[in-house]
Formats: structure tokens, C-alpha cells, sequence
């Protein structure tokens, strides 16, 4: 049995939980969101908890049996609690700034990148610490909006300059050598 798989969730209080065949729709304070998950699965709402458990022990079944889990166990605590994704940018003359709900982001192009945020995202800008903030609660959206920003200037290894994820450990390159070689 998945370690993971057999974990109850827990239902926090103003999130509702509905099964229709196989979609899972959970609505909380922040949003709603249904997904519909294999068949193979079972799926059931008792006492204020979700559980996911399996039929078998076929291997097709015992690999969706965690990540159904781990996938309604996201859905849930995105409607009541959210996800963010934190960046930061490096760099000389760099900079992003909000434009409405657009972020405008200055990378040292010849001219500025804005990004539309799709709806159930918002971002936030700190010029203080230089951060950029991806908020929602679809946290496969919201991972996948910050990768969209990251890749407009990915850090590169020598000077360390562009946008990264909080905490990213980037390996950094030795430049040119340049004097005493002849």
C-alpha cells in the first residue's frame, strides 16, 4: 500500500468536497476547481475527510493511487489556503514593476517584457528585497506562471546576474583567466 496513497486529508472548515464519478470538485474561499481523476481510483468524502484507495495491486494502480492523493490533497489546500512561488532578481540596472495587474519586467533588453497574469493570478513586486511574488490556488499554474517569468532572463553562471527562485542554488563558473598566458 502507498505510504502516501493511504494518508487521509484532512477538510478544513468553508471547503465543500463533491464526487461525481470520477471528478473531484472542491470549492473553498479562494476558488473552486474540479478534476477528474482515472476510474481505477477510488475516492470517497466520510467525516470530514477524502480517501483515495485502490482496488488491486496491478502496477498501473499503484502508481495513481499516491499521486491521485497527493493531487486532491493540492486542490484542497489551494482553495483555503493558496500557493506562492517567490523569484528574485540580480543584476545591474534590472528591475520589475506592477502596471495594473501586468508585470512589467526591465531585463536588460532593448525593451521592457510585460506579462498578463491568467485569471486566479495576481503578482506582487518588493523593490526592497527584489522579489516577485506568483499567487493563486492552482499550484500547477502557479509553478507553471513562474517558470514562464524565470525563463525571460534565466541566472546565468558567470556573473550571476537575471531571475531565479528563492532559495536556487546556481552554480557559478570561473570567467577567463586572461593575464600571464603567452
Amino acid at each position: 500500500m502507498s505510504r502516501i496513497g493511504r494518508l487521509p486529508i484532512a477538510v478544513p472548515a468553508g471547503v465543500q468536497v463533491e464526487l461525481s464519478g470520477s471528478t473531484v470538485s472542491v470549492k473553498g474561499p479562494k476558488g473552486q476547481m474540479a478534476r477528474e481523476f482515472s476510474p481505477l481510483i477510488g475516492v470517497a468524502v466520510e467525516d470530514g475527510q477524502v480517501l483515495v484507495s485502490r482496488r488491486s495491486d496491478i502496477a498501473a494502480e499503484r502508481a495513481l493511487h499516491g499521486t491521485t492523493r497527493a493531487l486532491i490533497n493540492n486542490m484542497i489546500t489551494g482553495v483555503s489556503a493558496g500557493f506562492e512561488r517567490i523569484l528574485e532578481w540580480d543584476g545591474v540596472g534590472y528591475r520589475a514593476e506592477m502596471s495594473g495587474s501586468n508585470l512589467v519586467l526591465h531585463m536588460g533588453y532593448s525593451h521592457p517584457t510585460t506579462m498578463e497574469p491568467p485569471a486566479n493570478i495576481s503578482f506582487d513586486v518588493d523593490q526592497k528585497t527584489r522579489q516577485i511574488k506568483v499567487l493563486g490556488f492552482d499550484k500547477e499554474m502557479v509553478g507553471h506562471i513562474a517558470s514562464l517569468i524565470r525563463k525571460v532572463r534565466p541566472q546565468e553562471p558567470y556573473l550571476g546576474k537575471g531571475i531565479h527562485y528563492l532559495g536556487e542554488k546556481v552554480r557559478r563558473k570561473a570567467g577567463k583567466s586572461g593575464k600571464g598566458k603567452k
